[in-house]
């Protein structure tokens, strides 16, 4: 990825020197990088309640689906989901050290993609800001240990990121390259987009009267939601002419690296796809390559129907 010299962002919050180490948790409501995944049950009800979330964010009529209706199935509270992750503890660094540079160019490029893609639709793109931290640090959603890796908080409009986790990726998942980074970064940022557009607090209210199992299955959709709008964002970027040869398949790679399948592989031996909450190797890579493919919103339908 040629990003040198171009343009970074200034909405990196350097909170490193700030940070310690320590073995805290992750805190309720933030969207994570997945490690693992837990066994769960099954259900069905979340089919329904999908049609009418994807008839609310992509503007069709859900009756038209569900034979009747008005989408009141959506029900109160405010429950968020949580997901284990990894990740090493990291010490301070200088302010302008290379890899923050980099980070804060890809954050950049984001937010000059999704101001166009939402002036486009004659709406107005915030955007997030991108705290670096070592070790742990707090967030609107609560505490979080670099052990828990990359998350996005839609309570404070930021995404959290502790570095070494790019080594982990390359060392540890075998995702190297500068575009598989990048590919992390402008995932979160897709749960940014989510939060924007209403649809991670329809998801948020939906999921506190769901059993685990069908509040997983959803957070599958939601997860590959967000793969997708990673690839708009990469299939704009590409527009640009700083993609490099061999950068796609490196994204795509790392799509693979964390699928919810590969992962259990590694880790447990045996996969259990009922405790799935962020999607299997091949729907990630399959929802990311589609995002890059076309660049459309409207391809990243991923609420209803089969992934």
């Amino acid at each position: 990825m040629l990003w040198r010299g171009r343009r970074q962002s200034d909405n990196i919050e350097d909170d490193r020197s700030d940070s310690g180490g320590g073995g805290i948790g992750g805190g309720p409501g933030q969207f994570r990088i997945p490690i693992g995944g837990r066994a769960g049950g099954g259900g069905s009800i979340f089919l329904v309640i999908l049609v009418v979330l994807a008839g609310w964010y992509f503007g069709f009529d859900p009756s038209t689906i569900l034979g009747g209706g008005d989408g009141g199935l959506l029900p109160g509270g405010g429950g968020q989901i949580t997901d284990n992750s990894g990740g090493p503890d990291s010490g301070t660094a200088p302010a302008n050290d290379e890899m923050k540079q980099f980070v804060a160019t890809v954050l950049a490029e984001t937010e000059d993609t999704w101001t166009g893609i939402f002036k486009s639709q004659g709406l107005t793109y915030e955007d997030p800001k991108l705290v670096l931290f070592s070790g742990q640090v707090r967030s609107a959603c609560g505490f979080a240990s670099a052990a828990a890796g990359p998350f996005y908080c839609p309570g404070d409009h930021k995404v959290y990121l502790d570095m070494t986790f790019f080594q982990q990726l390359d060392q540890q998942f075998g995702a190297s390259g500068e575009f598989a980074r990048a590919y992390v970064i402008a995932h979160e940022v897709g749960h940014h987009v989510q939060n924007l557009t209403g649809i991670m607090s329809k998801f948020n209210q939906m999921r506190q009267s769901m059993s685990e199992a069908d509040a997983n299955q959803l957070s599958v959709r939601i997860e590959l939601q967000a793969d997708c709008f990673a690839g708009v964002w990469a299939h704009y970027t590409g527009q640009k002419g700083i993609l490099e040869q061999g950068d796609i398949e490196s994204a795509l790679n790392a799509a693979k690296q964390i699928g919810d399948d590969t992962l259990q592989k590694k880790m447990q031996g045996y996969v259990v796809p009922e405790s799935f909450n962020h999607g299997t190797s091949q729907q990630r890579q399959t929802w990311l390559a589609r995002g890059y493919k076309s660049g459309k919103l409207s391809d990243c339908n991923t609420l209803s129907g089969p992934l």
